[in-house]
């Protein structure tokens, strides 16, 4: 093969590799970027990121957000492309306590420590179990194969909630961040629920925040390392009365501190108002 034909093929194959690389998703939503600032190639989310959280009832696609974030085993892999195919990203909600009836629950029947105070049949799990981690990297696995592009892991600060067992702050946060590896390894991003406590430690290792009821508790600085990282807050307030009345109290606090918040029931069914 002759020199100037070697050079013509390198710089075609130089282009081609240029062109695939990751980019921004381009939805016309300001808070949603495809790229990660330099460590990755997954999706992460920036202030401003509209959302939807529906976890019960059937899914309404109609709602104008650019994200959703649903049950992991609830919903298809149809459902989930579909949603895709509208312009919205998709974070795969899971539980790091035991559930009853989820297809994997049975693994996890030895593990099981205290209650979960507040939602009965659940327990919180031994957490330094390598089985119950493989199970949780399962689901991240599954999370993947549905085609979400993040997951939320729930009931992940079990340490503060009396479970049954001693988990210290180090079991804590080594079980977090293999999650997070295990996502990240995927090209999935990974959701710091709640855990406000550790926060400072596990920032560098997540990609965005998810919150309930941080005005509720007066805890909503604590949330200000992401916003100053560029990482989103979606946080939620619950009410049993009018959304938008509640809406009306906390979204101008809310909108000060750069959050992304909504006001929902606490069922997670698909009424929602937003705060922008």
């Amino acid at each position: 093969m002759g020199l100037v034909v070697r050079m013509v093929l390198c710089a075609a194959l130089l282009t081609a590799c240029t062109a695939q690389q990751p980019q921004g998703t381009g939805q016309g939503d300001g808070g949603i970027s495809g790229g990660d600032g330099g460590t990755g190639s997954w999706w992460q989310p920036r202030p401003g990121t509209s959302w939807q959280w529906q976890l019960s009832g059937a899914l309404d696609v109609t709602v104008d957000a650019g994200v959703y974030d649903i049950d992991l085993f609830d919903n298809a892999p149809a459902q989930i492309a579909a949603l895709q195919g509208m312009g919205r990203k998709v974070v795969c909600y899971f539980d790091t306590a035991y559930e009853p009836g989820r297809p994997d629950s049975s693994q996890l029947d030895p593990y099981k420590g205290n209650p979960v105070s507040g939602w009965p049949g659940q327990y919180w799990l031994d957490i330094r179990q390598p089985a119950v981690v493989n199970v949780m990297k399962a689901r991240v696995a599954l999370a993947q194969q549905k085609g979400c592009d993040a997951v939320e892991a729930d009931d992940v600060d079990s340490r503060t909630n009396n479970p049954g067992f001693p988990i210290t702050a180090a079991d804590q946060q080594g079980f977090i961040r293999s999650l997070a590896a295990e996502a990240h390894s995927r090209r999935i991003s990974f959701a710091l629920k709640n855990d406000l406590d550790e926060i400072p430690q596990l920032l560098a290792d997540v990609d965005f925040a998810l919150n309930e009821e941080c005005f509720q508790y007066n805890e909503c600085s604590s949330l200000q390392p992401f916003i100053a990282a560029n990482k989103a807050v979606f946080q939620v307030e619950y009410t049993s009365g009018d959304l938008a009345a509640k809406g009306a109290t906390i979204c101008p606090q809310a909108n000060a501190l750069n959050f992304d918040t909504l006001i929902k029931h606490v069922e997670l069914d698909a009424p929602r108002y937003s705060c922008r």
